[in-house]
């Protein structure tokens, strides 16, 4: 047991990334149970249950409505989910409206004097809206624009809360019959500001900035056999400020890649790497209303540190 426990600390210490500390870091996780299980690289790839999330640009090729609803169940009792809902605006635009949650529950609080009061928890929300337009008939460019709080809690009645806004740029080019490629900016100017004046006798206002991702993704489709990948870039968001100051800075790449399988047209079996995590997962497509209307999909990720994530998603197109 001791001989475990050395082993998970020393690769908690090879394996850390500086910014997996940094504001916003349930949204570089991965929301929806197809993807995870492809190792979240969907810079070039539409997912049903989230299709903006990935790459905004996505919307404007849409041909129907997309309903989806993921839930992930993390270790910690910490939770993630998302509701989306996008849909073309014709004839060559498309937008999309969507809520995600991470949040930590079973939190003890606890008095001054040690003894235990209430369980609380925290939560980050964020309101998603999309706007796709498409150029020509290969390429479309869309954007989506974030509306971020944090409620962190103080005390069993009281509570500190940042908010602010955040964008996302994304391109996607069909480029043949079975290839796709995408561009992805992610979080710009994304950022919590707090006020902490009523809490600490010195406090102030002050801002937690997001990293910023720039991501290059493509996928081949063909038959049965989906293989998507990307590779993402993330940097301080004022790294050139920063390194003008003499300041540290923190940069990184971010690999992700992921293959599908289709039997029967119907049942589907996957596997990636992404996000520091190993994934698998499987799809079942059905008709609730019309034919192939519906999927739910399941994945089951493990990073390097042992920490697994159960996510389940159902999409809906009409």
């Amino acid at each position: 047991m001791r001989i475990i426990s050395y082993l998970i600390f020393i690769m908690s210490i090879l394996f850390s990334q500086e910014w997996g500390g940094r504001p916003g870091g349930f949204l570089r996780m991965g929301l929806t149970a197809r993807s995870i299980a492809m190792g979240g690289g969907f810079t070039a790839e539409l997912d049903h249950s989230f299709p903006t999330f990935h790459n905004p640009a996505w919307s404007a090729f849409l041909v129907k409505r997309h309903f989806g609803s993921s839930y992930s169940n993390l270790t910690l009792d910490r939770r993630l989910a998302a509701t989306s809902i996008a849909f073309a605006l014709p004839p060559t635009a498309g937008i999309g409206v969507a809520w995600i949650y991470g949040g930590v529950g079973n939190v003890q609080g606890r008095y001054t004097t040690g003894l235990k009061s209430t369980k609380m928890q925290t939560g980050e929300n964020v309101l998603l809206i999309t706007f796709a337009q498409r150029i020509i008939p290969w390429l479309s460019f869309g954007a989506n624009f974030k509306i971020l709080r944090y409620d962190l809690p103080i005390t069993e009645s009281d509570q500190v809360s940042g908010s602010g806004i955040g964008f996302d740029i994304g391109l996607l080019i069909k480029t043949g019959k079975y290839t796709t490629m995408g561009l992805m900016v992610q979080d710009i100017n994304s950022n919590y500001q707090w006020d902490t004046n009523d809490i600490y006798t010195q406090g102030g206002p002050y801002k937690d900035t997001f990293p910023l991702i720039c991501r290059i993704g493509s996928r081949y489709n063909k038959n049965d056999l989906k293989v998507i990948g990307d590779i993402g870039f993330i940097v301080d968001t004022f790294s050139i400020l920063k390194l003008i100051n003499g300041e540290n800075l923190y940069a990184g790449f971010l690999p992700r890649v992921g293959v599908e399988y289709g039997f029967l047209e119907q049942y589907f079996f996957r596997g990636g790497y992404g996000n520091g995590r190993f994934a698998f997962g499987f799809g079942y497509e059905y008709g609730l209303f019309n034919p192939r209307d519906s999927h739910i999909d399941y994945s089951f990720s493990l990073d390097w540190v042992s920490q697994s994530a159960h996510t389940i998603s159902y999409a809906y197109s009409f």
